[in-house]
């Protein structure tokens, strides 16, 4: 079993193809990567460069006096909100730690070139779920997302089928996704806290387990406690990196000028060149961001919003955040540490280390914390998500969608107790299969989402 997860890992992750470059280099290509950057550019050219274009009609947008939602449905804001708690979560963390250690600082520049792409897509996705959403008659509102548009796609008027094969394995590949990530937050919030702390495991665990099931085993508790505690981490956390970045001003030409002198390769000693850096990049953005997986529509068709294209144009923001904003600042925590203190460090070693030299031990503390109130989110958001494709699989009663809840809190409680390798993989399979099944509707079903773009801006006018 563990060989067949990790054969279909590679497929999806590993290099598919190898594109020599000059200088002796090579850029490792993956499945998803060939997939979601052209994809990414088809959308941008589709939307005539949305991203550019529209970026202050999206900050009006976040910063309007929201359209009150009708009682039992959640507003624009708080759709992005759910879906900023699961994109801004551990790749910011530990994804960004990772790609500057494999790919050097040359990495960031690609992570932010790949969220200009990804904000097109993500508006391309979470208007397609606004325009086919349906009325929830178990927690009430609205819900939808790729395994509704994906029905909509195969399944024409007048058939009667109640499932698409399509929509089905997406549905499918989201649930193993979400288990899988359920692990490993399990894993990441223990060994950080038992690092922090000396606390030992089960006893992070358990508290972990016990303050996540109050939350998700109640009705309409999610939305709540995301709108408490995302706005609020993520603000501490950027507010910090600020103090950073303004009491190490005088760094910050020299960090720039390394981003983009190692992004193209200029000092071929980092990690083999440009290959490295670009491949690392890319990758660690598109896992961070999302935009294309079909995890953040499942938000987006939830929210009570006038206009279907308000939805994608809010998560379209939500990509910016995650990468520009948080990912960056990850990014500039550890570039304004000393290279030589970091050297031979990975993962939260590095992460901490670095936070260690800015803050002192205050450093290694805030790490553990900020890591839980991610890791937390990440798990509230991923359960809302869960919602549509329970429903999907298994019709509208409460035994399903308990019983998968149920699952997931398990999969958090072993999470805590041992990493298991295979299991990290599980949720990048899934993620990996999400993104192939959503694209196969998502590409040929766009002109919907720009058609309503379109009427979006004649409105505007």
């Amino acid at each position: 079993m563990i060989g067949v997860i990790q054969t279909v890992y590679q497929f999806l992750w590993g290099d598919l193809i190898t594109v020599p470059l000059p200088g002796g280099s090579s850029a490792g290509l993956s499945l998803l990567v060939l997939i979601l950057i052209p994809s990414g550019i088809y959308f941008t050219l589709r939307t005539r460069f949305l991203p550019f274009r529209l970026f202050p009609e999206m900050l009006r947008v976040v910063t309007e006096r929201q359209e009150s939602a009708r009682r039992d449905s959640i507003s624009g804001i708080q759709a992005l909100i759910v879906s900023t708690a699961t994109r801004v979560g551990m790749g910011n963390l530990v994804g960004v730690v990772a790609a500057i250690s494999a790919g050097g600082a040359g990495a960031v520049f690609w992570m932010w070139a790949i969220a200009l792409l990804g904000s097109s897509t993500a508006f391309a996705e979470a208007t397609l779920a606004q325009l086919y959403k349906e009325r929830d008659p178990l927690y009430g509102g609205w819900r939808g997302g790729p395994a509704y548009y994906i029905h909509h796609f195969f399944v024409k008027k007048g058939d009667n089928r109640r499932y698409s094969v399509v929509a089905v394995l997406f549905a499918l590949s989201g649930l193993l996704c979400w288990c899988g990530i359920s692990q490993v937050i399990g894993n990441s919030v223990s060994s950080a806290f038992q690092n922090a702390f000396h606390i030992p495991p089960i006893y992070t665990t358990i508290v972990l387990v016990l303050v996540a099931a109050v939350i998700v085993l109640r009705k309409n508790a999610t939305v709540k406690v995301l709108d408490v505690i995302v706005p609020f981490m993520a603000g501490i956390y950027f507010l910090l990196t600020i103090f950073i970045i303004v009491k190490n001003a005088g760094q910050l030409p020299g960090v720039f000028a390394r981003i983009f002198s190692e992004a193209f390769g200029l000092r071929q000693a980092v990690a083999g060149g440009f290959g490295a850096v670009l491949m690392n990049g890319a990758k660690r953005g598109l896992f961070s961001n999302e935009a294309g997986s079909g995890s953040a529509p499942c938000a987006a068709a939830a929210a009570d919003v006038s206009h279907p294209a308000k939805a994608g144009l809010l998560q379209a923001v939500g990509v910016f955040i995650d990468t520009i904003v948080i990912c960056s600042c990850s990014a500039m925590i550890m570039l304004l540490a000393p290279e030589d203190m970091l050297s031979g460090l990975e993962g939260m070693d590095l992460l901490q280390t670095a936070m260690e030299f800015h803050f002192g031990s205050f450093g290694t503390v805030f790490v553990a914390v900020i890591l839980w109130l991610f890791s937390f989110s990440t798990f509230i958001g991923i359960l809302f998500y869960a919602r549509s494709n329970v429903a999907y699989l298994f019709g509208d009663n409460w035994v399903s969608q308990t019983v998968y809840k149920i699952l997931d809190l398990v999969m958090l409680f072993i999470g805590g107790l041992a990493a298991y390798t295979f299991v990290w993989d599980l949720g990048d399979i899934g993620v990996g299969l999400m993104t192939i099944f959503n694209m196969i509707a998502l590409i040929p079903m766009s002109g919907e989402a720009v058609a309503a773009l379109r009427e979006y801006e004649e409105n505007m006018k």
